[in-house]
């Protein structure tokens, strides 16, 4: 039995939401409030798509359509936009049999993919999945092609002391001499205007691009319900040397921007880590996302704290044939 796909009107941000939080599948950028400042940003078409079985909602899957000249390209999440993690997500109900979770999964995409060709035929299609939904199998059986990609999570399951314990020799001396010079708060949008533009300044001097601007973050902070986008400042005598963007939706954080290197006498990214680790630890949170392990030097910094090696997928597919994929790719981006 196909699920009824329905695309929600802007009006309908309750239904989406409250939907969104009856699955652990989620994360902070399913988010309707986000996903409409994605669509912005992006100069996209927003298609929030929700599956319904009978009125009852069992899945959702927010899809992107872009247009360039002749071509048309879907993309979830959309491009250049540092947004980490989006694709369908799952409602199950508690003690739902496995195989009826890969059977409602399997309804979701494919009856999603079936709207998506009915109504705009793209010649491209980009799906990055959440950790929480690590079958793509229908994705596979739809032509898809999977890359796997990784991140570190660290478990928050102990008191955070025991966590602290854990981390590299190095990392736990470089927060004990950093706790002695530093201080580290949680701020507001005036302090996510700097980390941005830290991160900014550390790209441009490594000749490098970085697509984010102040003006997302700062539509992003105020559309997202308070809580969800966490500022946090390092001062060192009330002068800012160092901040993250943590992203944080009730259940896990995410080192989404920030810890600049900074040239300073302490290790201020240490320091952030063990701050936003500890106070997620402290309001009950079950993980820390250090949001990517596919970078080789980054990884070897990031496994100072004890994490966890995860898997997500980066899917796509394209009419035009494998050879020509990443140049559409580039292209939209």
């Amino acid at each position: 039995m196909a699920l009824d796909i329905a695309e929600l009107a802007d009006n309908e941000a309750s239904t989406w939401n409250d939907a969104l939080d009856r699955t652990r599948e989620r994360t902070p950028f399913h988010r309707f409030e986000a996903l409409q400042v994605f669509a912005d940003h992006a100069d996209a078409d927003l298609h929030p798509l929700l599956a319904y079985k009978g009125e009852q909602p069992v899945g959702l899957f927010p899809i992107f359509t872009v247009r360039k000249g002749p071509i048309t390209a879907a993309f979830s999440p959309p491009p250049e936009l540092k947004v980490s993690y989006l694709g369908p997500v799952v409602l199950a109900q508690p003690g739902m049999k496995p195989h009826s979770k890969e059977k409602r999964r399997r309804r979701l995409i494919e009856g999603s993919l079936d709207w998506l060709d009915e109504q705009y035929d793209p010649e491209y299609v980009h799906v990055r999945t959440s950790l929480g939904a690590p079958d793509v199998r229908p994705f596979d059986w739809a032509t898809f092609t999977e890359t796997p990609r990784f991140t570190y999570v660290v478990d928050l399951d102990a008191e955070p002391e025991t966590l602290r314990d854990r981390f590299s020799r190095d990392a736990r001396s470089n927060v004990r001499d950093a706790t002695e010079a530093c201080e580290v708060s949680e701020e507001g949008i005036t302090v996510a205007r700097r980390v941005i533009r830290q991160v900014q300044d550390r790209h441009a001097e490594q000749d490098l691009d970085f697509p984010l601007t102040t003006r997302f973050v700062e539509d992003l902070y105020r559309a997202l319900p308070e809580g969800y986008l966490r500022p946090y400042a390092c001062t060192v005598d009330g002068e800012f040397v160092g901040g993250s963007l943590i992203l944080d939706d009730g259940e896990r954080v995410y080192n989404w921007q920030g810890t600049a290197k900074q040239e300073t006498d302490h290790d201020v990214n240490d320091l952030l880590h063990w701050e936003v680790l500890r106070a997620a630890a402290e309001r009950g949170h079950s993980a820390y996302d250090l949001v990517g392990a596919n970078d080789q030097r980054l990884s070897r910094y990031k496994s100072k704290f004890a994490p966890t090696l995860r898997t997500y997928h980066s899917l796509e597919r394209s009419s035009a044939g494998l050879g020509t994929a990443a140049r559409l790719y580039r292209q939209f981006a």
